[in-house]
This record gives C-alpha cells, sequence and structure tokens, in this order.
C-alpha cells in the first residue's frame, strides 16, 4: 500500500489562519522557484520598507523618562528633522528587519493557495474541522492522533448524537499545531524541555484587514514597522496589499506589565495614531482576528523529533525574535522534514528517533534557520528590564550577530493598584470595578478613559465595538456538539486573582467576569482560539483543551 499523508486541520478552514507577513520567502522561494506574486491572491513583492517611531498624540501611554525625552527633542527640533504626524520616520532601517526582494502576504490566502495544489496532486488529503483530541501513546512513542468527541454537551457529557473520537495511527506523526496546540503542550508536558530551553515569552498579535480609500497614495507592497505607540512595548505593522488592501496589526507582549493589556483597544489607537489615520480614514474593516506568538524563540524549540514524531513550525522554536519573522521559518522546518522522510523511505530505513535526527535534525541544524534562531534567541531578554533596554539589546544582538545582548528575565504582572499608582488611586480602581462588573463587561475601557486615553469614536465601517468586529471581521462561529475547551481548574484561584487577566487579554471577549466572586464564564462561540487566556494566568488555573470553531476570515 502507497504511503498516505494526511492533515487533520483544527479550524473550518484552510484559510482560517491569522498573521501579518511580510516576508523574505528564502524557503517559499525555494519550494516554488517560479513564483509570482501575482498568483497568490492578496500577495504583492516588498517595493519600499520603513521603520516609523509613533510619538504619544494624547499624553496618555505609559512612557520611561529617556524615551519621554526623546519626544521632547523631536517635537522641538520636528521642523528640522521632518516630524509629521507626530511620528518620526528613521532613516535607517535595520539591516535585521529588511524584507527587501521578499513578499507581502494573506497567510489566510497563501495557506489556502498552496492547500489547493497539494489536494490536486493526490498525495496529500487535508481534513479541516478536525480538532484533535490529544496524542496516541505506546508508552514513549507516539502511535497516532485521536479525534475530539462529537456530540457532547458542554461540559463534555455524551449527548444523543455522540461520536467517541477516532484513533488515527500512524508510523509518523507530525505536530505542527503552533505555539498553543494540545500535541504539542501534552508532549512537552511528557518529555519535558531540553536543557536551558522554555517557552516563558509570549504576545498576542491582533490584526486588521482594511479596504483602504479610493484616493490612497499607497503603493502594494508598502511595509512600515513602528514602534513607541500605543503603548512604548507595543510594536505594530502595516502593510500593503494590492488593489487598496491593507493590513494592520499589534504586538502585545508578556513583558508589557499592564494587567488590563487588550489587543483589541490598542489596535484601535494604533489605527488612529495621526500617522495610520490619514491613510485609513474612510477606510473599512474586512476581517479582523487575533493569534498567540511564541516569542522565547529557539530557546523555545522543545525535543524535536522522537519515536513516532516530529515537531515542525511556529512550535518548534522556529520564529525569529529579532527579525519578527516567523512564516517562512516554519515553512522551511516542514521541507526540511518532508525531505528527510522522502530519503529515509528511499533506503527503506525506519522514521525511528535516530534516523530523524541523522537527518532532518541534522539539515535543520546546518540551515539558515538554526544559524538566524542562534544569533536572535537572546534579542528581546532586555525587555524584562525596560523598554529602552530591551530596544538597545535588540540593537547589540543585530550589530554583533547574538554575540552581545542585555539579559533580563521575566516578571509577574503587577496588581492593579501598583501598576496604575500616581494615575488611579486604589478607590477610582476599587470603582471602576464596582461599575464594571454590574455592566458585565471588562474592566480596561473604564481604565484607559480614566487613564486619559481617548474614547474611541465608531463609525460602524473600520472603527466598531470588539462585539461587531467579532461578528463583522472575524466572523466568529462555533458548531454545536463539542465541549468548552477552556477550562477554570480551581473556583477558589479564581476567586482571590487581583489582575483577572484572562478577561482582559480575551481577544474575542469570550471570557467574562465572574460574578458574585465566582470563577469567570466562557463562550465558546466567541473564542478566537488565540490562547492568550493560557498564557496570561499566572496561576495555570486554565485548561486549554481541543475544540472547534473561532475565525472564519479567509484574508487574515
Amino acid at each position: 500500500m502507497p504511503w498516505q499523508v494526511v492533515c487533520y486541520e483544527r479550524a473550518d478552514g484552510l484559510a482560517f489562519g491569522v498573521s501579518g507577513v511580510a516576508t523574505r520567502a528564502r524557503g517559499i522561494r525555494v519550494s516554488f522557484p517560479h513564483l509570482s506574486a501575482s498568483q497568490i491572491p492578496m500577495a504583492a513583492p516588498v517595493a519600499s520598507e520603513k521603520l516609523v517611531y509613533l510619538l504619544d498624540p494624547h499624553g496618555a501611554s505609559r512612557r520611561p523618562f529617556l524615551m519621554r525625552a526623546a519626544d521632547r527633542i523631536l517635537r522641538l527640533f520636528g521642523g528640522l528633522i521632518g516630524l509629521e504626524h507626530s511620528a518620526f520616520e528613521i532613516p535607517w532601517t535595520p539591516s535585521f528587519l529588511h524584507k527587501k526582494g521578499g513578499l507581502v502576504l494573506s497567510i489566510g490566502q497563501f495557506n489556502q493557495w498552496v492547500g489547493e495544489q497539494l489536494m490536486a496532486s493526490g498525495a496529500v488529503q487535508i481534513w479541516p474541522g478536525m480538532p484533535v483530541a490529544e496524542p496516541l501513546m505506546d508508552g514513549r512513542r507516539v502511535a497516532g492522533v485521536r479525534l475530539l468527541d462529537q456530540g457532547v454537551a458542554p461540559d463534555g457529557a455524551p449527548g444523543p448524537g455522540f461520536l467517541p473520537g477516532m484513533d488515527i495511527r500512524a508510523e509518523l506523526t507530525v505536530i505542527a499545531d503552533g505555539p498553543v496546540g494540545v500535541l504539542g503542550r501534552k508532549l512537552d508536558d511528557l518529555l519535558g524541555m531540553p536543557p536551558g530551553h522554555h517557552k516563558r515569552d509570549w504576545a498576542v498579535g491582533a490584526k486588521m484587514v482594511i479596504d483602504l480609500p479610493e484616493e490612497t497614495s499607497l503603493e502594494p507592497g508598502t511595509v512600515i514597522h513602528t514602534l513607541g505607540y500605543p503603548e512604548p512595548e507595543i510594536f505594530g505593522f502595516f502593510y500593503v496589499h494590492p488593489e487598496r488592501i491593507a493590513s494592520a496589526g499589534v504586538f502585545v507582549p508578556s513583558w508589557f506589565a499592564n494587567p488590563v493589556r487588550t489587543s483589541y483597544r490598542y489596535l484601535q489607537h494604533f489605527l488612529l495614531h495621526p500617522y495610520l489615520w490619514r491613510y485609513v480614514k474612510g477606510g473599512r474593516m474586512r476581517s479582523w482576528g487575533a493569534k498567540s506568538l511564541q516569542e522565547s524563540g529557539r530557546r523555545g524549540e522543545p525535543h524535536l523529533v522522537g519515536d513516532g514524531f516530529a515537531r515542525i513550525g511556529e512550535g518548534s522554536g522556529s520564529t525569529n525574535v529579532l527579525t519578527g519573522s516567523g512564516v517562512d521559518e516554519a515553512w522551511t522546518t516542514g521541507v526540511q522534514l518532508a525531505e528527510a522522510v522522502l530519503a529515509l523511505l528511499r533506503e527503506d530505513k525506519p522514521l525511528s528517533k535516530q534516523n530523524l535526527e541523522a537527518t532532518y535534525v541534522r539539515q535543520r541544524r546546518a540551515s539558515w534557520v538554526e544559524k538566524e534562531g542562534r544569533i536572535a534567541q537572546r534579542a528581546r531578554d532586555g525587555f524584562h528590564r525596560g523598554v529602552v533596554s530591551g530596544l538597545v539589546g535588540m540593537a547589540l544582538a543585530g550589530a554583533t550577530r547574538g554575540l552581545l545582548s542585555i539579559p533580563g528575565s521575566p516578571h509577574p504582572v503587577r496588581r492593579m493598584e501598583e501598576y496604575f499608582a500616581g494615575r488611579l488611586s486604589p478607590e477610582q480602581i476599587a470603582a471602576l470595578r464596582r461599575d464594571s462588573a454590574l455592566r458585565g463587561v471588562p474592566l480596561h475601557d473604564a481604565v484607559m478613559e480614566a487613564c486619559g486615553w481617548p474614547a474611541v469614536p465608531y463609525d460602524g465601517r473600520l472603527l466598531m465595538t470588539h462585539q461587531d468586529a467579532l461578528l463583522l471581521g472575524g466572523k466568529v462561529q462555533a458548531p454545536p456538539g463539542y465541549a468548552d475547551h477552556v477550562l477554570f481548574l480551581y473556583p477558589s484561584l479564581c476567586e482571590a486573582c487581583n489582575s483577572k487577566i484572562c478577561v482582559e487579554m480575551c481577544s474575542g471577549e469570550a471570557i467574562t467576569a465572574p460574578k458574585d466572586g465566582a470563577q469567570p464564564g466562557f463562550d465558546r462561540e466567541k473564542c478566537v482560539f488565540c490562547g492568550a487566556c493560557l498564557w496570561n494566568c499566572e496561576q495555570g488555573n486554565i485548561a486549554f483543551r481541543a475544540g472547534a470553531g473561532g475565525l472564519h476570515s479567509a484574508e487574515n
């Protein structure tokens, strides 16, 4: 019997992914040597690139002393240095950020384009809407996967149409389920991490795809990297696709100590910054989405192979945290594994741990993914000390090819009263908490506006409420018959939690504030599967299991 390749995808469609992609596309071009951007919807060659420092036009963000001093100098000499629209276009873009010769992509459209070619070849079966619940273990060997039970109540109890998850056995199970995938996390729990490796740095990326106004002057392939706003810790991007379409997004990192960090509200303020608003004013939201990113880079690399399994993609530690690049690296690791497996099959060798180490792992270690990942692996440690230290650490790592950086270790998210000391009194915070609880809404909007952030001027086209964005932009939905995939393990820990950061950080407002001191609520029909709740709960009190549904936009 010929070898069969079967891919089980949790999302309901191959195109329902999220990523802001401006990539050098080195690995992708090796796979498609005659690739033209015109072959892929929403793709464009990178035409221009800028690094822009955004000043705070409102004075509401928390900026360290050195950044405030730099802002004053920039404003003082703005007429001489070209300061416009509360932004400074830095005349030199570090080489490690350059995407020259690369592509601007929609990850959804790219996935769909590749998937159709694979399916047409007859060599691969792709099954979307098939969540995998757990690995099948034979001792320490992965023997396959078990699909998720169907026909169950939200608590998992079997219903009238109960269908137990099917067991799928395989000679090799390839795990490519991203930073919060169930299979990867279960293997990490079972096998541990290699010495010196960890997955302690994360970010939530939130993005919006926008129809630009008809009179836009932006050319397809325009790439803008930003720093400094809406908070100094938050980086942003703005990429232009063909046909007046743009992708804009922000990254809210784990070292951002704000206990009411919210990706959606910050994304809206990012778009409202005068530098970007002049381009998007009068535009319309086409889609919206959010996802978690594993920001530990190469130090987040788990055991890549074992008996019966191999790991590729972002969950395998391939993301480059210096260049902010992950798609091409993830793609390349998949190609490396495929080449290794084909070589072993041709030689009639078993797909054992030893043979995979001698082929896949060896090839990966000799590749540009490994070399550049080693340069980048400590580049962002300095952000645990502060924003300025982090920026200096990135510059040092880039300039010295990873020889120098600024060390730092994670700190717990600060209590609300501590973080906002000097801006909000404990009494004000308590009053805001009570009011938000009575209205059944997260706290972040009230806290941000109390700290001077202006209200978002909703227009129903580009700027809209979070819930409208879920429906119109993310097209979020969940099929019936599956159990809730977010569980709060110990209600007493939820009750004692000061920050309730799972509520504030939830990208889809699927987790709601607790009532009467109980644990938070969860609505699976609003969940976008970003996994932010999992890594934001410092008490480890959230179980994030396999589930169905989520985003249904093909343009993110």
